[in-house]
């Protein structure tokens, strides 16, 4: 089974297990083929969280290609040399190490049995023959056209003019880029494991390192700070990091083990609202009634406040990630839930620590090439294969409205430092070679040991109430898994966003208009400043299912019109 956020991904991924291979080589190739059809959502400057579970080793592990900050980016330097309160949202200064090239080769090595060659030519095919340009693709690069044609000259010379829906787009200069890596690794040896090294120092020392590097570095672009700036990162910034893997932090939930990242990620903001909610009878609430709606999104306040005053780099800070996912910090934080909505953040106080904030900004809207310019601007994928392997992996960043376009290469660099803050005391402060706390969150979940559900989805700060909605639906009230990625959905924005200008909406919720108007009504009585959107505006959650008899199951939301679930 497999199921991506983009129709040919999903046909990329069922066809390599189709010629034999495992879900990791599926991952992979889906993996590349979405840098290429969904240049707006990510890209090889980009990032990319993974949860793994191999068959043959018995056990999950998490994967993390999150690139770290470069050695010259500190506080002081954003803040007295370049006088700004924020990291920009776009442009070379945000700019850290690009993790999900890396990453993707790191975990075809290890725990693939495809070449590099034919791993990655759904990708080249595509860059140089061509692809059907999504609407979503069209609609973002006519957002930023006139910053295009006015300053990011580069990224006009690949997308301008605005391709025209279902148009066919090539990118020659992508093709070129990863047909040269493919080259270049075949004639430095025929051992498999080698060349795929040597395209991961390609790729980090060898030619796009150099390239990445020069730009970043010799060439000033406009940046949401209404200012021209270059980068910060050098050829040691990406030669002397590589994507790692780590231990998952879990918790139980009513039989089922839920694994997550680690709080360099906003991945376990997911255990804490289910250990929050653990404390609630929420069969007994009803599903999507007012009072559940609003018991859900209370203790998402709760966690989320969690986020903001304690998740870090575990490698640079000490987050104190065992208190907050005990059952005795929930039970006290659970008390805070009321019948009524609440308008300030509240973070708890675990092991008697003092939380640290940062005072949110005041909501400035999205302007133009700041920040995201939509909800849900990220790849996800989850594939089961027939011998038991599983893969949930959620890449993004390098977003083609992010940063101008590194011409030799075809691509340009990520933005995921918007993520730090530049105040030295919070946990998610800007520091040299530190990973910002991306908020990119793949999940796993196992049964008597065993994988059951992996899934995930895009929307930055809606992913782990997105994922989390749909878990409980299928988990707790029986809906089968397409019928729960397809319920109506809900979000808060009641905390500070992850994204430039990190924005805060008190006592917002927003809900789909196919909730009942009942239970809408309830929760503007209660307080509640309910946004009613569009039928099918949130939730773009995929996911694969395995059964104890083997029976293998998947589902992709419809709301875009273009994640496929595919199986055989």
């Amino acid at each position: 089974m497999v199921a991506t956020t983009h129709w040919l991904a999903s046909s990329v991924g069922i066809a390599v297990l189709e010629r034999g291979g495992n879900a990791f080589d599926a991952a992979v190739a889906a993996g590349l083929t979405l840098q290429v059809v969904e240049p707006h959502l990510n890209g090889p400057g980009g990032d990319l969280p993974a949860l793994l579970w191999s068959a043959e080793r018995g056990e999950a592990t998490v994967l993390c290609a999150q690139g770290p900050a470069p050695e010259r980016a500190t506080v002081s330097h954003y803040r007295t040399t370049l006088g700004l309160d924020l990291i920009p949202g776009t442009g070379l200064l945000a700019a850290v190490v690009p993790g999900a090239f890396d990453g993707w080769m790191l975990m075809l090595r290890d725990f693939g049995t495809m070449s590099l060659r034919d791993t990655m030519a759904y990708a080249i095919g595509y860059a140089e023959h061509g692809y059907s340009v999504l609407p979503g693709m069209a609609s973002a690069i006519e957002q930023v056209a006139d910053l295009f044609r006015r300053d990011w000259t580069t990224s006009a010379a690949v997308y301008l003019p605005t391709p025209k829906p279902f148009a066919t787009f090539r990118n020659p200069a992508l093709a070129a880029t990863y047909g040269r890596i493919v080259n270049e690794a075949e004639a430095a040896g025929r051992d498999r494991d080698a060349q795929i090294d040597h395209a991961r120092r390609a790729f980090s020392g060898g030619f796009v390192a150099e390239a990445l590097v020069q730009f970043a570095t010799t060439t000033e672009w406009m940046d949401s700070s209404g200012r021209r700036h270059g980068g910060l990162l050098s050829e040691d910034d990406l030669s002397s990091w590589e994507a790692s893997y780590e231990q998952p932090v879990s918790v139980d939930y009513r039989g089922l083990s839920v694994l997550k990242g680690g709080p360099w990620s906003q991945a376990p903001v997911f255990l804490q609202q289910l250990m929050l909610l653990n404390e609630f009878d929420l069969g007994a609430l009803g599903f999507l009634t007012d009072a559940y709606v609003h018991t859900v999104v209370e203790c998402a306040k709760l966690a989320f406040a969690d986020r903001e005053a304690w998740y870090g780099d575990p490698r640079f800070v000490d987050v104190p990630l065992k208190t907050l996912l005990s059952r005795e910090y929930a039970t006290a934080r659970a008390q805070l839930v009321g019948e009524n909505p609440v308008a300030e953040l509240r973070p708890g106080s675990p092991d008697g620590r003092k939380p640290h904030l940062v005072e949110p900004t005041p909501d400035q809207g999205a302007a133009l090439g700041v920040g995201e310019p939509t909800r849900g601007d990220t790849c996800h994928l989850d594939i089961v294969d027939r011998w038991g392997n599983v893969v949930s992996a959620t890449p993004s960043g390098g977003w083609l409205w992010g940063s101008p376009i590194v011409p030799t290469l075809g691509f340009c660099l990520g933005t995921r430092a918007q993520m730090f803050w530049l105040d030295e005391h919070h946990p998610n402060a800007l520091a040299p070679r530190k990973r910002p706390r991306t908020t990119l969150s793949p999940t796993l979940v196992l049964r008597d040991g065993a994988p059951y559900l992996a899934l995930g989805t895009p929307g930055g700060d809606f992913q782990d109430q997105w994922t989390l909605q749909v878990f409980l639906a299928h988990v707790l009230f029986g809906l089968d898994l397409q019928a729960a990625v397809d319920a109506p959905s809900f979000q808060t924005e009641a905390f500070p966003s992850s994204f430039y200008p990190r924005a805060s909406r008190p006592r917002h919720l927003s809900v789909e208009e196919r909730l009942d108007q009942s239970a809408i009504d309830a929760l503007r009585k209660r307080g509640h400043d309910v946004e009613v959107t569009a039928a099918w505006s949130h939730n773009h959650v995929t996911a694969v299912g395995r059964e104890t008899d083997g029976t293998l199951k998947a589902a992709a939301s419809p709301r875009r019109m273009q994640a496929y679930a595919v199986g055989r």
